[in-house]
């Protein structure tokens, strides 16, 4: 009997086939797992690895081996693109994540819109292609994904996001345009990482959420643009994760509209109970990630556990791993449900 490698075990479920076991994977970009304990141990480190093609291979290989996680996951930050249409980004620290520091514009009538294909060529997407083609040659039995961060997000970061969403409302054409602007750029990283030898591609679009936008405009700007990144990305025959924060319920009912292969949902939502009511949606998550920091590995196994008996289609943590979260309990996490 031919064994499942973790590569062939995430991509049938993602494409809703039954597997032996839920894979379990820590997606990269907002979700990745530069937790310090794995970088002092490597030494391999951010926020050098930002920057360096080699050492982001090295981090990510390193993360792998020491989590368990089934996947290899770059970029480690969700500024690649923001950074790219202009923002001020501060690279951060061993222990703290790059941010944003600066928005490049102060309005999106301000937005100044730029050759695409010019900039593809420019900026860290190419350390982040460059990596991705290094761990696909050296790890064919992992899968290999590129996270993105989402349209609504990358205008966010590059717009002052009160003005920004402000706009969305009072300025819709200029708002359409903006995130029709951002989207094709996306499109065009995607399109470069899969050339490159990504195997998925994730989207993390945490500004993008049922609180912040509301069931009408998160329809009119989330839906609409993150279908259309997705549905670019699955025709050049590469799967989409999609990644919501925050609480889902006001926009609960729009979840089936959604076209990306799966949907990873931070930990106040009940994803046996989403499961339930829309069975169509494979299903990601959704290990509380504060638990992850502070539990003892004998709690994260038990809620690791429950997930897997809950028919989880693939697990992870719920959101943004800190970097001071312990390898013990990530790999009670990741050996509960290889166990399983």
């Amino acid at each position: 009997m031919v064994e499942t490698t973790p590569k062939q075990r995430l991509l049938d479920t993602l494409e809703g086939k039954t597997s032996d076991r839920p894979p379990v994977i820590c997606m990269g970009g907002m979700m990745n797992a530069s937790i310090v304990e794995v970088m002092n141990s490597s030494g391999y480190t951010l926020p050098a690895a930002h920057d360096d093609a080699d050492l982001m291979t090295s981090l990510a290989g390193a993360i792998q081996a020491q989590t368990g996680f089934e996947n290899l996951g770059v970029p480690f930050c969700m500024t690649v693109e923001a950074e790219l249409l202009g923002s001020s980004i501060d690279k951060g620290s061993l222990a703290c994540e790059p941010k944003i520091a600066r928005e490049a514009f102060a309005s999106v009538e301000q937005v100044v819109y730029r050759d695409i294909d010019e900039m593809i060529e420019g900026g860290r997407i190419r350390t982040v292609t460059s990596a991705t083609g290094k761990l696909s040659r050296s790890h064919g039995h992992l899968p290999v994904i590129v996270s993105m961060t989402g349209p609504v997000s990358t205008a966010a970061s590059i717009v002052e996001p009160m003005n920004f969403y402000k706009q969305l409302r009072k300025n819709p054409a200029a708002a359409h345009r903006l995130l029709e602007y951002v989207t094709t750029l996306l499109i065009r990283f995607a399109e470069e990482s899969v050339r490159a030898g990504a195997d998925v591609i994730a989207i993390g679009d945490p500004s993008a959420t049922g609180e912040i936008l509301g069931p009408a405009m998160f329809r009119e700007y989330a839906v609409r643009y993150l279908n259309l990144l997705t549905e670019a990305v699955r025709k050049l025959g590469a799967p989409v994760i999609l990644h919501i924060c925050g609480d889902i319920e006001m926009v609960r009912f729009l979840l089936p509209d959604l076209k990306a292969n799966a949907l990873s949902t931070d930990a106040m939502v009940n994803l046996a109970r989403l499961k339930e009511e829309f069975p169509q949606i494979t299903t990601m998550g959704n290990l509380s990630t504060y638990a992850l920091e502070w539990s003892s590995p004998e709690k994260i196994a038990l809620q690791t556990g429950k997930l897997v008996e809950d028919g989880i289609d693939i697990i992870s943590p719920a959101c943004g791993l800190s970097t001071s979260t312990t390898l013990a309990n990530i790999r009670a996490m990741t050996g509960t449900v290889k166990g399983s």
